[in-house]
């Protein structure tokens, strides 16, 4: 019994090892995918590290050293290689802290709407009826709104904040996973392999998580990715409309919010954190269309 339990063991490792290689070969092969990996992983080096990493305290103010241009500039500052803000913090810095904040927002809200989604959508798409009906109205009222515009008047509901402004993106995120969910449901539910299990007596519950659900996470994968980036998105508009994260949180958005006066004077000081806000996202995307490709069969080159 042990050396067939050994067998087995090793035919699951092969196998999972043979799903990743191919996974990555795949994915390799989108070069932009490849780069949008890279990136995110030096943002996500740079969020944990930040107390390492970064040259100054995010809040750390320096009285002879307001609105210092990046070191390149005529007047720049080695200490500050970025420059300075109108209080004297270091923007470089605030910029390494505020990823932390951008990540933290983005697996936070993600996090929420799948869960919510996944749960709404596989019960609505394995039982339907009058039941499913209602819950998709409702879905298709949220979604009939400018998810920016619902988000506003969900956070001046709850009171400006970052959580509130993270819980109101992940409601207006989580009716794309429940129409997701539902149909990769329906479309499961007539193969044999489901009706198969059915014959065999399987439970309900374990029906839909065990053995339906698995088979729908490649589209809820690629659609994660993608809302992780928008959430980092409405994050920043929210901060950006004094909305989000409240000054002197280093949240890129917010940054924006206090520096947006200074604009024709110190151009830094609204460009830095914007570049930041474009590469990450930028890099996220990229990495989404990657994982579409590769977990997408129909996309897989023969």
């Amino acid at each position: 019994m042990s050396d067939a339990a050994a067998t087995v063991a090793d035919t699951r490792k092969t196998g999972r090892m043979t799903l990743l290689t191919e996974f990555w070969r795949y994915f390799s092969e989108n070069r932009g995918a490849v780069a949008g990996l890279a990136v995110f992983l030096f943002v996500v080096i740079l969020a944990v590290f930040a107390d390492v990493i970064a040259p100054h305290a995010p809040h750390e103010q320096y009285r002879d050293a307001f609105l210092k241009p990046p070191v390149w500039q005529v007047g720049g500052d080695y200490r500050f290689i970025l420059g300075t803000d109108a209080v004297g913090r270091d923007i470089l810095s605030r910029l390494i802290y505020g990823s932390r904040y951008s990540l933290f927002i983005g697996v936070i809200v993600v996090s929420i709407s799948l869960t919510l989604g996944v749960t709404i959508g596989l019960f609505t798409g394995y039982f339907r009826g009058p039941l499913d009906n209602a819950v998709m109205r409702v879905m298709d009222v949220f979604l009939s709104f400018p998810s920016l515009l619902l988000a506003l008047v969900l956070v001046a509901l709850l009171g400006p904040s970052l959580t509130n402004a993270m819980i109101a993106i992940a409601l207006i995120q989580q009716p794309h996973y429940v129409r997701l969910t539902r149909a990769a449901v329906m479309s499961e539910m007539v193969k044999d392999y489901v009706t198969a299990a059915k014959v065999s007596g399987v439970g309900r519950l374990r029906l839909m998580f065990v053995t339906i659900l698995p088979n729908c996470m490649a589209p809820l994968i690629v659609q994660a990715a993608l809302s992780f980036s928008t959430a980092i998105l409405d994050a920043a508009a929210l901060g950006f409309l004094g909305m989000g994260a409240q000054p002197p949180t280093p949240e890129w958005g917010t940054m924006l919010a206090d520096s947006r006066e200074f604009v024709t004077r110190a151009w830094w000081v609204v460009t830095m954190p914007g570049i930041a806000i474009l590469v990450t996202v930028l890099a996220i995307n990229l990495m989404g269309d990657g994982l579409r490709d590769a977990l997408d069969p129909r996309l897989k080159r023969s």
